[in-house]
């Protein structure tokens, strides 16, 4: 992937992950497309790319409304640009045990998650294949290949998400569509603190795990690393990562550890 003038859109550009890789990826004389549904972050994400000679394009977009998703691509489509990638970011995540979470806060989680991503890869996915190919790459986790407490939803719609880009992949390499799942690990973003409780309400505190890991800055390099490659799977984070060898190579294991996270 050779990001010099090329256009990408970028949902979750507000903050966290999604907003550092877009700061970075501006250094590299391209236009962006950034979304979220808080504007002022986004505006201020904006502001940080213009330093970098990149050019930005503000689309407020809430990830959870399919409708305003749809119509929202096509609106973007309409001006005629060809959109090389799409990276998505946009995403909540959860803080409560399967017995005490109502299928309500599953629903709404996996409509952010796996609805909301699929529906804009959806909308895309035609004019990349019209215009000779482009890059997908989704944020995951680590909990998007194993489940552990507290997490249930939240890993339901990792899960998921890999399926559905593995599946697009097959169908359309061949069309020159590569697709790149981002499994970050440990990384200092907000998504605790706005992660769903029993009640549906924010969680509203930072995870020590997160607290302690990596930058979004430094996560961002290690994205755009593994972006520029066509990785189909980018690990992102510390040590933590090792656990992604110890469920391919000791399954038992894994699920041991998993069970022993105390919930907190």
């Amino acid at each position: 992937m050779d990001f010099t003038g090329k256009t990408i859109w970028i949902t979750g550009a507000s903050s966290g992950m999604g907003k550092a890789t877009a700061i970075e990826l501006s250094k590299k004389n391209l236009r962006l497309i950034i979304s979220d549904r808080d504007e002022k972050g986004l505006i201020n994400t904006a502001a940080e790319i213009k330093k970098n000679g990149s050019q930005a394009r503000i689309v407020v977009l809430d990830m959870s409304a399919q409708d305003e998703i749809t119509s929202t691509a096509n609106r973007i489509l309409s001006d005629g640009k060809t959109i090389h990638a799409l990276y998505q970011f946009a995403g909540i995540s959860q803080r409560s045990l399967v017995l005490e979470t109502p299928l309500e806060n599953d629903r709404k989680i996996m409509e952010v998650n796996f609805f909301g991503i699929i529906t804009l890869a959806k909308a895309i996915l035609p004019h990349m294949i019209k215009n000779g190919g482009g890059q997908f790459a989704v944020a995951s986790s680590l909990v998007g290949k194993f489940g552990f407490p507290l997490r249930s939803a939240y890993a339901a719609s990792k899960h998921a998400l890999h399926g559905f880009f593995e599946s697009l992949l097959a169908e359309n390499y061949d069309e020159g569509v590569r697709v790149s799942m981002i499994i970050g690990g440990r990384i200092q973003t907000n998504i605790s603190k706005f992660a769903l409780n029993k009640e549906g309400k924010e969680h509203g505190k930072l995870d020590d795990g997160q607290a302690n890991g990596i930058s979004p800055e430094k996560a961002a390099v290690q994205i755009i690393k593994g972006l520029k490659k066509e990785k189909r799977e980018i690990p992102v984070g510390g040590k933590e990562l090792n656990m992604l060898k110890i469920k391919r190579f000791l399954p038992g294991l894994a699920y041991k550890l998993a069970r022993n996270i105390k919930p907190t």
